[in-house]
């Protein structure tokens, strides 16, 4: 579809894993789409800043001139080893970008913040919706929710709205992700992979319906809100083992490895779809299986 000019929007970290597809979902839909940060010139329109650069961030906004901002970019793995950066990127790098758009807040619909739903903590029994308590179990976690309550002062100045997505996965991710690192074992038909605690439950949603999430709550702009981006389907590790070894036909052994092993471990982890479906009504996530046979085909 042609973009629009007047449905221009800009995403930051669209070279990113979730960028990517976010891309595709946008275009698809008539949005004038710009990236910011790190950006080559393959990219048609892309403005580069830094997030921890106050003014390449303001030169970035003025040049772009969005009605629309979706936030991706962040320190996302939460194995990451330095949390400093979480905090840094996270946090810091939020607030200047919320200070870079207030020049521009006239003209701006919706800026819609990726938080995470980590920032639940280790909550057991039940699906979390958006009025659960929070009670994040790692710095990660500690820095999206700051991020929370910092991007919450810029109401009413800036319209935004934060989403919590649950786990999600796709072609495209690293594989210091569970469900890629699996893809490559079971493509290259190892004999045995090692992992983590394997006693733990999951959403394991499609990162194209995440995309697609996104795109209709900016469009809704539900000013102010915190909303889910779930699927309520949880799955647990061996589940996903076994969901692959059926798509592909081999057995791959799953061996604990200690050093895998989280501290802190959230053990179950599902989200409410309640308020999500509030303004994304078509709402209907797809389920492992489908995205498993999706990320195999691709690797294969």
């Amino acid at each position: 579809m042609p973009p629009n000019h007047d449905r221009r929007v800009l995403v930051t970290g669209l070279q990113g894993f979730t960028g990517h597809h976010l891309a595709n979902e946008l275009e698809d839909n008539g949005y004038e789409v710009w990236g910011l940060g790190d950006v080559t010139p393959t990219f048609a329109r892309c403005v580069k800043a830094d997030l921890l650069d106050i003014a390449s961030l303001k030169q970035a906004v003025l040049a772009a001139k969005p009605h629309y901002v979706i936030h991706l970019a962040g320190v996302a793995f939460v194995g990451h080893g330095q949390p400093k950066a979480f905090y840094d990127v996270n946090l810091v790098g939020t607030r200047n970008l919320l200070e870079a758009l207030e020049p521009v807040a006239a003209d701006l619909r919706c800026v819609l913040l990726a938080s995470s739903a980590n920032v639940y903590g280790n909550l057991q029994g039940g699906l979390l919706s958006e009025s659960n308590p929070v009670n994040p179990a790692n710095d990660y976690a500690v820095s999206k929710l700051a991020m929370e309550y910092m991007a919450k002062l810029w109401l009413p100045k800036i319209p935004v709205v934060l989403a919590r997505p649950f786990n999600y996965t796709g072609i495209g991710q690293s594989e210091s992700f569970l469900i890629p690192k699996i893809v490559s074992h079971f493509v290259r038909k190892q004999s045995a992979i090692e992992l983590g605690n394997m006693d733990v439950w999951r959403e394991f949603n499609d990162v194209r319906d995440v995309a697609h999430a996104y795109r209709k709550l900016i469009e809704a702009a539900p000013i102010g809100q915190t909303v889910n981006v779930c699927s309520s389907n949880l799955v647990s590790l061996k589940e996903a083992l076994a969901l692959a070894t059926e798509l592909t036909g081999h057995s791959i052994e799953a061996r604990i490895n200690p050093q895998f092993v989280r501290a802190n471990e959230v053990l179950k982890l599902g989200g409410d779809t309640t308020r999500l479906k509030q303004f994304v009504p078509d709402w209907q996530p797809r389920r492992l299986r489908e995205t498993l046979a999706w990320m195999l085909d691709a690797a294969s």
